[in-house]
């Protein structure tokens, strides 16, 4: 059964933590999205949601490409795209076990399948890089309206995942979106211009991304 209501996100303990349990359904996933939660299981039984009370984000003006990068994207080292492999690009990332405090993967397998589910409606994208047709990196977001959060990356090649990072701020700017969520701050996101924010401040910028956001002006990625 779908989630009909999450805690407040200031009722999260410092650490972010707002809430264990629930399920993974389409309904619950963009009801936590859009009530600024996000889930993060511990492990393969247990889920838990969290409202941190500091949000990185990435405001596509401060968006950096360091200029060793720029050299190296500049000769087209991969092939890039978009929703090709969304299944390939999140089975790969799961497969990473070292993210910060915790060892071993978030991405369970029922997130997979949740989120594979959330893709086929409309509401997640994948942004690939290829080299001889073989999947060498990538990352998959969520998009409701005007709000995308990105999850989570992975590279086999070197850069890989950085191209589709980039791939991934000229679909946002296409789409007239103006800033992302990265949720915590990695040394990847934080390398691009992420930087943190007070809760309340990422609140106001969620409402506005979801209530503000014409798809007349750019590409919705899902809607309600």
């Amino acid at each position: 059964m779908a989630v009909v209501e999450f805690p407040h996100v200031s009722d999260a303990d410092e650490q972010g933590l707002l809430a264990v349990g629930g399920d993974l359904a389409i309904e619950s996933l963009l009801l936590a999205y859009t009530s600024g939660i996000f889930p993060w299981p511990y492990d393969e039984t247990t889920l838990a949601w969290f409202a941190p009370p500091q949000r990185a984000i990435i405001r596509l003006d401060d968006f950096h490409v360091p200029s060793r990068l720029a050299r190296r994207l500049k000769h087209k080292p991969f092939d890039l795209g978009m929703d090709i492999d969304f299944r390939g690009v999140i089975t790969k990332c799961a497969e990473l076990k070292n993210r910060g405090m915790q060892s071993g993967t978030w991405i369970t397998d029922d997130m997979i399948r949740a989120y594979c589910d959330l893709q086929a409606a409309g509401f997640c994208h994948s942004f690939e890089a290829y080299q001889n047709g073989e999947l060498v990196g990538g990352l998959y977001g969520v998009q409701i309206r005007g709000f995308f959060a990105a999850e989570s990356s992975f590279f086999r090649v070197s850069n890989a995942s950085k191209a589709a990072m980039c791939h991934l701020v000229d679909y946002l700017r296409r789409s007239r979106i103006t800033w992302f969520d990265c949720q915590v701050l990695t040394p990847f996101s934080e390398s691009f211009g992420a930087r943190e924010i007070p809760r309340d401040e990422f609140m106001a910028l969620l409402n506005s991304a979801l209530t503000e956001y014409h798809p007349s002006l750019g590409s919705q990625g899902g809607s309600e």
